[in-house]
């Protein structure tokens, strides 16, 4: 197992766990090429950007890099993390920068997996302080009695770790989501669960969200309010056409519990 981190003050922690580590940026293609050479898969990602500047420079920049150093390592598979609704052209705010990466691999030379999960499980962390302190979980996705599907981060990556030991040719999209699909009303309830409170469910009015996102320090929060109008819309879902699609095994009352702990 190689490990390819930015910050070689991290690189203990992998040694310790068996794994040769490289040491390359997303914008290196030479440095990230030498991580990729003589492997027989390699998982790819952009890097989480929540406050992108127009035109998403940096996500272009990236998929770039990462199609060159793929093009010349050329390990034996690939896998890249994109994202429910990553075959979208428009409409996808935040998701766009993992559409750009699709759109960068579209014609890669090599045999590709395009992995597009749920909306994170995991992003109740968020939610837990507020919920603790005043029973109320502020949610943007609307309505609130609307089963959207979620997928905790421990499937996705059992699923990535399966796949990249499988062989094919030519290109593949494995779509992921959890057990079972929640209203913010439900997720709200699990919450209270595990918190010990009662914990309700509250829609953020649409017309505060930018103000909201830009004093939480996003001076650009056209793309995060794309992509939830997106979600909420039915526009960012899952693509009917694609023939894999795996459910997960994660419940949200265990990914709660672990984030709750985690909160303190």
């Amino acid at each position: 197992m190689r490990a390819v981190l930015r910050d070689k003050t991290k690189a203990a922690h992998w040694k310790e766990r068996g794994a040769d580590v490289a040491i390359a940026s997303f914008e290196d293609a030479d440095a990230l090429a030498a991580a990729f050479r003589d492997t027989a898969g390699v998982f790819v990602m952009v890097a989480p950007n929540f406050a992108p500047q127009p035109g998403y420079p940096n996500a272009h920049a990236a998929a770039a890099a990462l199609k060159e150093a793929l093009t010349s390592a050329r390990p034996g598979r690939v896998a890249a993390l994109s994202s429910v609704g990553g075959q979208r052209e428009s409409g996808l705010g935040l998701i766009t920068q993992v559409h750009i990466l699709e759109e960068a691999l579209a014609d890669l030379p090599l045999p590709t997996v395009i992995l597009r999960p749920a909306w994170f499980m995991e992003n109740s962390l968020w939610d837990i302080a507020r919920a603790r302190d005043t029973g109320i979980m502020p949610s943007f996705l609307q309505p609130l009695d609307r089963a959207y599907p979620m997928v905790a981060t421990d499937d996705i990556g059992r699923v990535i770790a399966d796949t990249l030991t499988q062989s094919w040719q030519g290109r593949r999209v494995i779509e992921i989501e959890g057990p079972q699909r929640y209203t913010q009303h439900e997720i709200a309830a699990l919450l209270g669960g595990a918190l010990k409170r009662d914990v309700k469910a509250q829609a953020v009015p649409r017309d505060q969200w930018e103000a909201l996102f830009q004093a939480q320090g996003t001076p650009w929060p056209a793309p995060r309010i794309e992509m939830i109008d997106g979600f909420n819309s039915g526009w960012i879902d899952f693509d009917e056409g694609v023939k894999e699609h795996v459910i997960g095994t994660t419940a949200y009352q265990t990914v709660l519990a672990q984030l709750v702990s985690r909160a303190g």
